[in-house]
């Protein structure tokens, strides 16, 4: 059946694809009387960012950021995962790994590569409210890529300044409303069953606006049972009651009703057939349902001249419901089916006041930030796939809050101080229900309730010398630190209950970069270097869970280089190379072996580098060459086995029109042009020796955008 629905679903495609081309061709034709109106392409932008709290200019922000900006409209991909659009940021990693059910791979500088599902080591926001929990867990599949503006992403000691596990930050920041009313539609179509549709409205004035978009995304998967469907809503509304205060609601609904698990792979299953399911996710249906609905407000408010005023309250639930590859019914397991509603929300305050020394600007930001989640946690026998008997009940809370301050001196015309600090206080508690008293030990559980709390003063330092109006140099140093997360600390080597006496990770991160523009030109280099105390890793998996533990000297050192160019209003580049060794450079045990001083860390790759052509003809046609290269990825802490480095390459082409007052947008891409199978993602330090997840090979997607 999954044949035969992988077949259609081609045969389907490729009739829509050359209907598509030949449409592509006829409309240049059709239109050729009719003059087009669409701008030429400016020279490269100096985008102005505040994911270092205030605004500025990219160019002058003394710090590794960067902005990707979105366009819901013109962009030739499905617009579905944070992968589609991240590739052109040096020190980022990530990998789309076809299992819905288990979300991306981030991970910045190496930081964030041992989570094997969500996202861990990266701090997350979207329109300013947390996508992490206070413990450092977080989610990227919420954020709305269709009604996106921008995504920042800010790496490096700077990061620390948001708190616990930032390793870095990613803002995703959703469009303002337009100014007058336009309504859109989206379709999409692609291999292996792709299907988009979405649909967007959106309108107002310099008083009142909001916007919506409703997008839906399914696919039968490039694996067999690895389908998944997902609903997102995302709407704003931006209220300006006067020239001084400006009110913002966020509501964002994620649905995902059906994502099925196909577990990694062997290296002996990998080889032998790349689409194959593991036997254990057929027997035990292993899959994943996520409802999550959340809102938000945010308040502007300009106090005087000088001082402006941030607030932010938000409150969400999310449920989780997930069957895994085993019954769950042995002593020391809790279950092999996960039950999980969640309540998070919080609230944040900040002030900013701009003033000046000598003429020059002196700006500082004082602020406070509280956020906190809830959650029932169960855990029941996994019966083939059906919910069993009761094995965990617990109650799991999390609660961060923090107080920071930072300061930005321009002490002399070429000269930029930056210094910050965040206190931060974290605390997670565990409030066990399930208690079997029994007088044999084996089948004996206590009340394993308890308790910890983490606090961590993280200060950051920094330096910046304006050398021209074209380079910028900078060099900043500062300290951070991660804690355990709940799911880190369910687990204890022996015995029962969580593990509270895991420590947090400190790490001392230090960069040195320039930035360089010059015409159609902008340059970015880096070399950074963090070594961590307390470093989580791997102490044991072993049926079905893993326990972890500290170990110290984990270094990451590297360099990142960008490229970005426009040679002239057609032709266009981008290179983006990131060069990282991360080891370990004291010896341990995990897994009852010795983990040699030497070994790379597990998913790192030690150099990528993705480059892109893009040529734009007569202001409507665009095509593009894409292409990526990894070295290979080390498996486990053992280093004992390794992905393959790979490079693929990806086409895309996309016609752009207007008929009166539409607008319409007609793409396809080709992805993995030259079908190579590689890994493209690793399920790091995977107790059943499953760690490979196959990237699709070549693969066909078109779309069509129309805006009224």
């Amino acid at each position: 059946m999954k044949n035969y629905s992988a077949v259609r679903g081609i045969l389907t495609f490729k009739t829509l694809y050359s209907s598509t081309m030949c449409t592509l061709i006829a409309l240049p034709l059709a239109a050729h009387a009719q003059e087009q109106e669409l701008p030429p392409p400016q020279q490269l932008p100096e985008i102005v960012v505040s994911v270092s709290r205030s605004e500025q200019n990219r160019f002058d922000a003394p710090a590794a950021i960067d902005v990707v900006q979105v366009n819901g409209f013109t962009a030739q991909s499905p617009l579905v995962n944070m992968s589609e659009l991240l590739a052109t940021v040096p020190g980022v990693q990530v990998r789309e790994r076809q299992n819905y059910a288990q979300d991306l791979q981030i991970s910045v500088r190496g930081f964030g590569t041992r989570s094997t599902f969500g996202v861990r080591g990266v701090r997350i926001l979207i329109d300013g409210i947390p996508a992490t929990m206070p413990d450092g867990q977080g989610q990227a599949a919420s954020a709305s890529l269709a009604s996106a503006s921008r995504i920042e992403i800010l790496r490096g000691p700077m990061a620390q300044l948001y708190g616990n596990s930032a390793g870095g930050v990613l803002q995703v920041f959703t469009k303002d409303p337009p100014m007058k009313p336009e309504a859109s539609l989206s379709l999409g179509f692609g291999s292996d069953n792709q299907r988009v549709l979405g649909i967007a409205a959106g309108g107002g004035n310099e008083t009142l606006g909001g916007v919506i978009d409703v997008s839906q995304y399914s696919t039968d998967g490039y694996r067999d049972h690895s389908a998944a469907r997902r609903t997102t809503i995302n709407a704003k509304v931006v209220a300006r009651p006067s020239s001084d205060t400006k009110i913002s609601a966020i509501l964002n609904s994620f649905d995902q009703p059906l994502s099925q698990d196909p577990l990694g792979l062997s290296r002996a299953d990998f080889q032998e057939n790349m689409r194959q399911v593991n036997p254990r996710a057929i027997a035990f249906d292993t899959r994943k349902t996520i409802t999550q609905q959340q809102i938000g407000i945010l308040l502007e408010q300009r106090l005087s001249a000088n001082d402006t005023l941030n607030a932010r309250v938000y409150g969400g639930t999310r449920q989780v419901f997930q069957t895994l590859a085993f019954r769950g019914d042995e002593d020391v397991q809790a279950g092999g089916v996960i039950d999980l509603d969640r309540g998070y929300g919080g609230v944040g305050l900040n002030w900013t006041h701009e003033a000046k020394v000598n003429d020059l600007p002196l700006n500082w930001t004082l602020g406070v930030e509280v956020d906190s989640l809830s959650e029932r946690r169960q855990g029941f026998v996994n019966n083939g796939g059906t919910t069993g008997a009761l094995r965990r009940d617990e109650k799991d809370h999390a609660k961060s809050t923090d107080v920071f301050a930072q300061i930005d001196w321009t002490f002399a015309p070429q000269w930029r101080a930056t210094a910050g600090v965040r206190m931060a206080r974290v605390k997670l508690s565990v409030d066990d229900d399930y208690i079997v008293p029994n007088p044999d030990p084996t089948l004996n559980n206590p009340d394993d309730s308890g308790n910890v709390e983490y606090k961590q003063t993280s200060p950051v330092v920094g330096l910046a010398w304006r050398a021209s109006d074209n380079v910028n140099v900078y060099a900043n140093v500062g300290k951070g630190f991660e804690t355990p997360t709940l799911a880190e600390s369910a687990y204890r080597t022996s015995g029962s209950g969580p593990n509270l006496g895991l420590r947090a990770s400190t790490s001392v991160q230090s960069e040195i970069g320039a930035k360089i523009k010059s015409g159609r030109h902008l340059m970015d280099f880096a070399i950074f270097n963090s070594r961590s105390k307390n470093e989580i890793v791997q102490e044991l998996a072993m049926f079905g869970r893993s326990t972890f533990q500290n170990v110290d000297g984990v270094k990451r050192r590297g360099a990142e280089a960008s490229w970005r160019s426009n040679w002239n209003n057609q032709l266009s580049s981008s290179v983006a190379y990131t060069w990282l060794d991360a080891r370990f450079s004291e010896s341990f045990s995990s897994n009852k072996r010795t983990i040699n001083s030497g070994n790379r860390l597990p998913g790192t790759p030690e150099h990528s580098i993705y480059t892109e052509l893009q040529y734009r003809w007569q202001n409507a046609v665009t095509t593009a060459v894409e292409m990526r290269a990894e070295s290979e990825s080390y498996v486990n802490d053992i280093n004992s086995d390794a992905s393959g480095g790979y490079a693929v390459f990806n086409l895309r082409a996309g016609y752009e029109f207007n008929a009166g007052s539409t607008k319409t947008m007609l793409f396809g891409r080709i992805d993995n042009v030259f079908d190579r199978a590689y890994a493209g993602s690793v399920v790091v330090n995977d107790g059943n020796g499953r760690f490979f997840e196959p990237a699709p090979g070549r693969r066909l997607y078109v779309g069509m955008r129309t805006k009224f």
